[in-house]
Protein backbone atom coordinates (compact mmCIF):
# COMPACT_ATOMS: atom_id res chain seq x y z
CA UNK A 1 0.00 0.00 0.00
CA UNK A 2 1.04 3.41 -0.62
CA UNK A 3 2.22 6.31 2.01
CA UNK A 4 -0.18 9.36 0.91
CA UNK A 5 1.02 12.17 3.07
CA UNK A 6 -3.13 13.59 3.22
CA UNK A 7 -4.30 10.43 4.34
CA UNK A 8 -2.88 10.16 7.83
CA UNK A 9 -4.96 12.05 9.93
CA UNK A 10 -5.56 10.87 13.44
CA UNK A 11 -8.27 13.11 14.68
CA UNK A 12 -11.19 11.47 15.73
CA UNK A 13 -13.60 12.99 14.26
CA UNK A 14 -16.63 11.87 17.00
CA UNK A 15 -19.93 12.51 14.64
CA UNK A 16 -21.87 11.99 17.97
CA UNK A 17 -21.16 15.40 19.23
CA UNK A 18 -22.68 17.30 16.32
CA UNK A 19 -25.88 16.83 17.69
CA UNK A 20 -25.02 17.21 21.38
CA UNK A 21 -25.16 20.94 22.10
CA UNK A 22 -24.17 20.90 25.66
CA UNK A 23 -21.16 19.27 25.30
CA UNK A 24 -19.90 21.00 22.15
CA UNK A 25 -19.75 23.88 24.57
CA UNK A 26 -17.94 22.89 27.10
CA UNK A 27 -15.61 21.91 24.51
CA UNK A 28 -15.38 25.16 22.81
CA UNK A 29 -14.70 26.75 26.13
CA UNK A 30 -10.73 25.18 25.98
CA UNK A 31 -10.72 24.21 22.50
CA UNK A 32 -8.56 24.89 19.59
CA UNK A 33 -9.57 27.11 16.77
CA UNK A 34 -7.80 27.56 13.39
CA UNK A 35 -9.09 29.83 10.37
CA UNK A 36 -9.13 29.39 6.64
CA UNK A 37 -9.74 32.85 4.84
CA UNK A 38 -10.42 33.10 0.92
CA UNK A 39 -8.88 29.67 0.24
CA UNK A 40 -6.12 30.34 2.22
CA UNK A 41 -5.07 28.77 6.04
CA UNK A 42 -3.75 31.11 8.83
CA UNK A 43 0.03 29.98 9.35
CA UNK A 44 2.56 30.30 11.56
CA UNK A 45 6.10 29.94 10.53
CA UNK A 46 4.70 26.77 7.90
CA UNK A 47 1.55 25.52 10.40
CA UNK A 48 -1.35 25.82 11.09
CA UNK A 49 -2.03 28.58 13.93
CA UNK A 50 -3.66 27.72 17.13
CA UNK A 51 -6.84 30.68 18.54
CA UNK A 52 -8.20 30.69 21.57
CA UNK A 53 -12.26 30.64 21.90
CA UNK A 54 -11.28 34.36 22.88
CA UNK A 55 -9.80 35.51 20.27
CA UNK A 56 -12.52 33.41 17.40
CA UNK A 57 -15.72 35.26 19.75
CA UNK A 58 -14.25 38.28 18.84
CA UNK A 59 -15.01 36.95 14.97
CA UNK A 60 -18.19 35.60 15.29
CA UNK A 61 -20.04 37.33 12.85
CA UNK A 62 -17.87 37.47 10.33
CA UNK A 63 -17.75 33.56 9.27
CA UNK A 64 -18.81 30.39 10.85
CA UNK A 65 -18.01 27.80 13.04
CA UNK A 66 -17.62 24.14 12.40
CA UNK A 67 -16.34 21.08 14.96
CA UNK A 68 -13.74 18.67 13.34
CA UNK A 69 -12.85 16.49 15.84
CA UNK A 70 -11.40 15.29 19.38
CA UNK A 71 -7.79 14.99 20.03
CA UNK A 72 -6.78 12.47 22.80
CA UNK A 73 -10.95 12.04 23.48
CA UNK A 74 -10.96 15.68 25.23
CA UNK A 75 -9.54 18.48 23.63
CA UNK A 76 -12.07 20.08 20.82
CA UNK A 77 -10.92 21.30 17.06
CA UNK A 78 -12.65 23.98 15.31
CA UNK A 79 -12.92 25.56 12.49
CA UNK A 80 -13.53 29.13 11.78
CA UNK A 81 -14.08 29.52 8.19
CA UNK A 82 -14.07 33.41 6.65
CA UNK A 83 -15.15 33.54 2.85
CA UNK A 84 -14.17 36.93 2.60
CA UNK A 85 -10.06 37.97 3.22
CA UNK A 86 -9.86 40.28 5.81
CA UNK A 87 -6.76 42.67 5.93
CA UNK A 88 -6.04 42.03 9.56
CA UNK A 89 -3.06 39.13 8.76
CA UNK A 90 0.47 39.72 6.98
CA UNK A 91 -0.19 38.31 3.65
CA UNK A 92 2.92 36.10 4.13
CA UNK A 93 0.76 34.18 7.16
CA UNK A 94 -1.93 33.34 4.40
CA UNK A 95 -0.95 30.04 2.92
CA UNK A 96 -2.67 27.30 0.87
CA UNK A 97 -2.30 23.65 1.64
CA UNK A 98 -0.76 23.11 -1.51
CA UNK A 99 1.85 25.10 0.56
CA UNK A 100 2.23 23.99 4.04
CA UNK A 101 1.00 20.53 3.54
CA UNK A 102 4.61 18.92 3.54
CA UNK A 103 5.93 19.76 6.99
CA UNK A 104 2.50 19.52 8.98
CA UNK A 105 2.48 16.97 11.73
CA UNK A 106 -0.39 13.99 11.45
CA UNK A 107 -2.87 15.60 13.12
CA UNK A 108 -2.91 19.19 11.36
CA UNK A 109 -2.99 16.91 8.05
CA UNK A 110 -6.60 15.44 8.83
CA UNK A 111 -7.13 19.35 10.29
CA UNK A 112 -6.83 20.69 6.88
CA UNK A 113 -7.47 18.48 5.10
CA UNK A 114 -11.27 18.10 6.56
CA UNK A 115 -11.76 21.60 7.35
CA UNK A 116 -10.68 22.77 3.69
CA UNK A 117 -12.64 20.14 2.04
CA UNK A 118 -15.91 21.34 4.35
CA UNK A 119 -15.32 24.65 4.25
CA UNK A 120 -15.05 24.71 0.40
CA UNK A 121 -18.30 22.79 0.14
CA UNK A 122 -20.12 25.48 2.77
CA UNK A 123 -18.84 28.69 0.37
CA UNK A 124 -20.46 26.54 -2.67
CA UNK A 125 -23.79 25.78 -1.20
CA UNK A 126 -24.95 28.88 0.18
CA UNK A 127 -28.54 28.73 -1.41
CA UNK A 128 -30.68 25.96 -1.20
CA UNK A 129 -30.90 23.94 -4.28
CA UNK A 130 -34.52 22.83 -4.07
CA UNK A 131 -36.17 25.91 -3.03
CA UNK A 132 -33.53 28.59 -3.45
CA UNK A 133 -33.72 29.65 -0.03
CA UNK A 134 -30.72 30.65 1.70
CA UNK A 135 -28.76 28.36 3.85
CA UNK A 136 -27.38 27.88 6.97
CA UNK A 137 -24.96 25.21 8.75
CA UNK A 138 -26.44 22.92 11.55
CA UNK A 139 -25.07 19.90 13.54
CA UNK A 140 -21.65 22.01 14.08
CA UNK A 141 -21.08 22.32 10.73
CA UNK A 142 -21.92 18.89 9.39
CA UNK A 143 -24.72 19.82 7.51
CA UNK A 144 -26.53 23.00 6.02
CA UNK A 145 -30.11 23.25 6.12
CA UNK A 146 -32.58 26.43 4.86
CA UNK A 147 -35.54 27.34 6.69
CA UNK A 148 -38.22 24.90 5.19
CA UNK A 149 -36.08 22.12 6.63
CA UNK A 150 -34.10 20.99 2.93
CA UNK A 151 -31.08 19.53 4.74
CA UNK A 152 -27.89 18.99 2.13
CA UNK A 153 -24.62 16.87 3.52
CA UNK A 154 -21.08 17.41 2.21
CA UNK A 155 -20.29 15.88 -0.90
CA UNK A 156 -16.89 13.98 -1.85
CA UNK A 157 -16.11 13.50 -5.76
CA UNK A 158 -14.83 10.27 -6.44
CA UNK A 159 -11.69 10.35 -9.51
CA UNK A 160 -9.26 7.56 -9.78
CA UNK A 161 -5.85 7.79 -10.52
CA UNK A 162 -3.75 4.74 -12.35
CA UNK A 163 -0.01 4.56 -12.82
CA UNK A 164 0.18 1.74 -15.83
CA UNK A 165 3.60 -0.61 -16.71
CA UNK A 166 4.24 -2.67 -18.91
CA UNK A 167 6.08 -6.11 -19.24
CA UNK A 168 9.26 -4.88 -19.18
CA UNK A 169 8.82 -2.37 -16.14
CA UNK A 170 8.39 0.87 -17.77
CA UNK A 171 5.50 3.11 -16.57
CA UNK A 172 3.88 5.75 -19.01
CA UNK A 173 3.37 9.01 -17.51
CA UNK A 174 0.89 11.59 -19.67
CA UNK A 175 0.75 15.72 -20.54
CA UNK A 176 -1.86 17.40 -19.82
CA UNK A 177 -3.24 20.21 -22.46
CA UNK A 178 -3.46 23.05 -19.66
CA UNK A 179 0.26 22.08 -18.65
CA UNK A 180 3.04 23.93 -18.78
CA UNK A 181 5.79 22.04 -20.90
CA UNK A 182 7.58 19.48 -19.68
CA UNK A 183 5.14 18.45 -17.34
CA UNK A 184 3.94 14.63 -17.23
CA UNK A 185 1.81 12.75 -14.53
CA UNK A 186 -0.51 9.60 -13.87
CA UNK A 187 -3.51 8.67 -15.75
CA UNK A 188 -6.46 10.58 -13.57
CA UNK A 189 -10.40 10.94 -13.75
CA UNK A 190 -13.68 11.28 -12.46
CA UNK A 191 -15.94 8.73 -11.24
CA UNK A 192 -19.11 8.70 -13.33
CA UNK A 193 -22.83 8.04 -12.38
CA UNK A 194 -23.64 4.26 -11.86
CA UNK A 195 -19.84 3.19 -12.49
CA UNK A 196 -17.88 1.45 -10.48
CA UNK A 197 -13.77 2.17 -9.49
CA UNK A 198 -12.73 -0.38 -11.55
CA UNK A 199 -14.85 0.43 -14.59
CA UNK A 200 -13.78 3.84 -14.07
CA UNK A 201 -10.12 2.82 -14.77
CA UNK A 202 -10.61 0.82 -17.68
CA UNK A 203 -12.71 3.91 -19.45
CA UNK A 204 -10.23 6.02 -18.22
CA UNK A 205 -6.84 4.65 -19.33
CA UNK A 206 -8.63 3.57 -22.80
CA UNK A 207 -9.88 7.10 -23.42
CA UNK A 208 -6.67 8.84 -22.46
CA UNK A 209 -4.13 6.69 -23.89
CA UNK A 210 -5.69 3.84 -26.51
CA UNK A 211 -4.49 0.94 -24.78
CA UNK A 212 -5.98 -2.09 -22.90
CA UNK A 213 -4.66 -3.31 -19.15
CA UNK A 214 -5.18 -6.28 -16.61
CA UNK A 215 -4.05 -7.09 -13.24
CA UNK A 216 -5.71 -3.72 -11.84
CA UNK A 217 -4.08 -3.26 -7.99
CA UNK A 218 -5.12 -1.46 -5.74
CA UNK A 219 -2.86 0.92 -4.15
CA UNK A 220 -4.63 3.27 -1.58
CA UNK A 221 -6.84 6.18 -1.32
CA UNK A 222 -6.37 10.20 -0.44
CA UNK A 223 -8.59 13.03 0.50
CA UNK A 224 -8.00 15.81 -2.21
CA UNK A 225 -9.76 18.58 -1.07
CA UNK A 226 -8.66 21.45 -4.32
CA UNK A 227 -12.15 21.49 -3.59
CA UNK A 228 -13.87 18.01 -3.05
CA UNK A 229 -11.94 15.34 -4.12
CA UNK A 230 -11.29 11.57 -3.04
CA UNK A 231 -8.11 9.75 -5.36
CA UNK A 232 -8.52 6.10 -5.34
CA UNK A 233 -5.21 4.61 -6.41
CA UNK A 234 -4.72 1.76 -8.67
CA UNK A 235 -1.26 0.48 -10.79
CA UNK A 236 -2.17 -1.65 -13.98
CA UNK A 237 -0.34 -3.79 -16.62
CA UNK A 238 -0.53 -2.52 -19.62
CA UNK A 239 -1.69 -5.20 -22.94
CA UNK A 240 -0.64 -3.34 -25.62
CA UNK A 241 1.96 -0.32 -24.86
CA UNK A 242 3.14 0.08 -28.62
CA UNK A 243 -0.26 0.90 -29.21
CA UNK A 244 -0.50 3.32 -26.80
CA UNK A 245 -1.45 7.38 -28.35
CA UNK A 246 -2.72 10.90 -26.55
CA UNK A 247 -6.12 11.69 -26.93
CA UNK A 248 -5.48 14.59 -28.39
CA UNK A 249 -7.96 16.66 -26.20
CA UNK A 250 -7.30 15.81 -22.30
CA UNK A 251 -3.90 14.68 -23.25
CA UNK A 252 -1.59 15.40 -25.80
CA UNK A 253 1.42 13.38 -25.16
CA UNK A 254 2.10 9.90 -23.70
CA UNK A 255 5.60 8.51 -22.89
CA UNK A 256 7.45 5.90 -21.80
CA UNK A 257 9.86 5.61 -18.79
CA UNK A 258 12.07 3.40 -18.03
CA UNK A 259 13.74 3.89 -14.07
CA UNK A 260 17.17 4.79 -15.44
CA UNK A 261 15.25 7.39 -17.84
CA UNK A 262 13.12 8.89 -15.48
CA UNK A 263 15.63 9.59 -13.51
CA UNK A 264 17.80 11.75 -15.53
CA UNK A 265 15.40 13.69 -16.81
CA UNK A 266 13.56 14.55 -13.65
CA UNK A 267 17.49 15.85 -12.27
CA UNK A 268 17.95 17.50 -15.55
CA UNK A 269 14.35 19.30 -15.70
CA UNK A 270 13.37 17.67 -18.79
CA UNK A 271 10.83 16.28 -16.82
CA UNK A 272 8.68 18.21 -14.17
CA UNK A 273 6.91 15.07 -12.03
CA UNK A 274 4.17 15.95 -9.73
CA UNK A 275 4.85 17.20 -6.03
CA UNK A 276 5.53 15.18 -3.06
CA UNK A 277 1.99 15.43 -1.59
CA UNK A 278 0.21 14.03 -4.67
CA UNK A 279 -0.87 10.57 -5.10
CA UNK A 280 0.46 10.57 -8.45
CA UNK A 281 4.05 11.17 -7.18
CA UNK A 282 3.28 8.43 -4.43
CA UNK A 283 3.03 5.49 -6.78
CA UNK A 284 6.08 6.41 -9.42
CA UNK A 285 8.18 6.72 -6.11
CA UNK A 286 7.03 3.25 -5.22
CA UNK A 287 7.30 1.99 -8.59
CA UNK A 288 11.03 3.71 -9.03
CA UNK A 289 11.96 3.10 -5.60
CA UNK A 290 11.46 -0.67 -5.98
CA UNK A 291 14.79 -1.23 -8.13
CA UNK A 292 16.71 1.48 -7.21
CA UNK A 293 18.32 2.93 -3.63
CA UNK A 294 18.00 6.45 -4.95
CA UNK A 295 15.60 8.66 -4.90
CA UNK A 296 13.62 11.29 -7.58
CA UNK A 297 14.25 15.15 -7.48
CA UNK A 298 12.21 17.79 -8.54
CA UNK A 299 10.38 17.52 -5.45
CA UNK A 300 7.53 19.91 -5.79
CA UNK A 301 8.22 21.28 -9.18
CA UNK A 302 4.45 22.05 -10.01
CA UNK A 303 1.52 21.91 -7.43
CA UNK A 304 -2.00 21.85 -9.63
Amino acid sequence: MLHLPLAQGVLDRAAHLRVDESALEELMLAGIYYQFRDQRWVTTKGTLTQFSYSEIQTLADAGELYFLGLESGQIGHFLFNAPILQDQFDPEELLSLRDIAAQLSFLQIGIAVHGQALALWHNSHRFCSRCGLETFPIQSGSIRSCSQDHQHHPRTDPAIIVLIRDRDDRIMLGHQATWPERRFSAFAGFVEPGESFESAVLREVAEESGIQVRELRYLGSQPWPFPASVMVAYEVIADNPEDARADGLEITEVKWWTRAQLKSESDSGELILPPKISVARAMIDRWFSEKSDESLGGEDQWRN
